[in-house]
């Protein structure tokens, strides 16, 4: 059964499409732009995250029998409007950074143009999914870089609402996460899931003894054990007893992680366990996990941080009005000048400087017309940032499921090697590059 996602949608941008098709500004032309007036948290560089999920939400965005009859019983539209929605299908274009991309401020991350009536209703969705993931994946990629090659593991479902827990899980995985602990996501996104058992495991049984012995009968020695349900020595050299030395891992959960982990080490190696990997899942966030980066840890399981994009829960993306067509037909650049909160009017084009293969400047040539814009003459070394999803309605597929999913993983991964060395560092700074603003040619 397809579920619509025409209602994800706050009210006022149905009462401005009744509007505008009462005064018939409805048809005309226009541009509108996602983009981020500043990163949150003073970081570095921020990641986009969330494009398939959205061009998947955008397939079902039709009002159906259900929705028209909220919308008509609730007084929120006319029946006019309601005519009209009955009938929608997006029949625009969107370009916008490719998922996984890296964006500074004032990047053009999301481009929709088509008519004000095409393009205003998709303010929500667009914001609610980008800014939810773009913020997870920021964090995520924060704490993959903190990470270096110990393997990261993503398990905040139970700090999140059900949905966005697989949302969140999704775009941890496109930032440098390796799995996942919810089964829904991997399923929908083909993303390595991950787990064994909690400390209710060995509460159930009379001993942690008859726990481990079940645990490994069950999965064999490969499994990881944890070991801090009591006490953490006794428990590391129970787990070795009983699963000998090829046990594949312990689990700690607890305790001042530098000091417990060096501690388990000596006593796993001491025991022969020298092949026994450590992995540490107690309220990591990106520092912890960069103060663990000398320890004898061998891979992290991060949860609510993760999921809650690190204290920053939002990107702060918005979505504004950049051009429109005026009554005789000629494109006009708009832009709100409201103190602290102005946009650049203007299509715009991105292009990624870099010199040496390293990222120097985000460069943005703006347009006061609608011609497609090349790249600017002073950077001709300069990456294009932009790709086209959706053309004239028609989605590309290539960027949903698992497959886009991968792809964007892969996209991120690749480009996050152009950062220069000061926009790996956690403390809160400028942007890793300045944003540079050129008129179009």
């Amino acid at each position: 059964m397809t579920t619509s996602t025409a209602l994800y949608t706050d009210r006022y941008e149905l009462t401005m499409l009744a509007a505008a098709l009462r005064d018939g500004t409805a048809a005309r032309p226009c541009v509108f732009e996602l983009f981020s007036r500043r990163l949150s948290g003073g970081r570095r560089f921020g990641v986009v995250a969330g494009t398939g999920r959205l061009l998947s939400l955008l397939r079902e965005f039709r009002f159906g029998e259900d929705e028209l009859r909220f919308l008509r019983d609730n007084d929120v539209v006319d029946a006019a409007t309601l005519a009209y929605l009955e009938d929608y299908r997006f029949t625009g274009t969107i370009r916008g950074y490719r998922e996984g991309e890296l964006y500074f401020p004032g990047s053009p991350i999301l481009t929709v143009e088509g008519s004000f009536a095409d393009a205003v209703v998709l303010e929500t969705l667009a914001l609610s999914v980008l800014n939810h993931d773009s913020a997870v994946a920021t964090a995520a990629s924060r704490m993959s870089i903190a990470a270096g090659d110990r393997p990261l593991a993503e398990m905040g479902s139970r700090r999140a609402a059900e949905h966005s827990a697989v949302a969140a899980a999704r775009a941890a995985y496109i930032a440098g996460f390796g799995a996942t602990s919810n089964l829904e996501a991997g399923r929908r996104w083909g993303i390595p899931t991950m787990g064994t058992a909690a400390h209710s495991w060995t509460l159930l049984h009379d001993d942690e003894e008859s726990a481990f012995r079940s645990q490994i009968e069950a999965l064999g020695t490969a499994t990881t054990l944890l070991v801090d349900t009591y006490d953490i020595r006794a428990g590391v050299e129970l787990a070795i007893r009983v699963a000998g030395t090829s046990l594949g891992g312990v689990r700690i959960d607890s305790g001042d992680l530098p000091i417990v982990a060096a501690e388990v080490r000596a006593q796993l190696d001491e025991l022969g366990a020298t092949g026994t990997r450590i992995t540490v899942t107690s309220d990591l966030d990106e520092y912890a996990i960069a103060a663990l980066a000398a320890s004898p840890v061998d891979a992290y399981g991060v949860g609510t941080s993760v999921v809650t994009g690190s204290g920053y829960p939002t990107a702060s993306m918005v979505y504004k009005l950049v051009a429109r067509q005026d009554a005789a037909g000629a494109w006009v650049p708009v832009a709100k000048a409201s103190a602290d909160k102005a946009s650049k009017g203007g299509r715009k084009a991105a292009f990624r400087s870099l010199e040496h293969g390293t990222a120097s400047a985000e460069t943005i040539a703006v347009s006061a017309g609608f011609d497609e814009v090349d790249v600017p003459s002073e950077h001709p070394d300069a990456r294009p940032l932009q790709v086209v999803l959706v053309e004239a309605g028609e989605i590309d597929t290539s960027f949903e499921g698992a497959e886009g999913t991968a792809s964007a993983r892969a996209h991120h991964l690749r480009v996050r090697e152009e950062l220069p060395i000061r926009a790996l560092a956690l403390s809160k700074s400028d942007p890793a590059i300045p944003t540079l603003w050129v008129d179009a040619v």
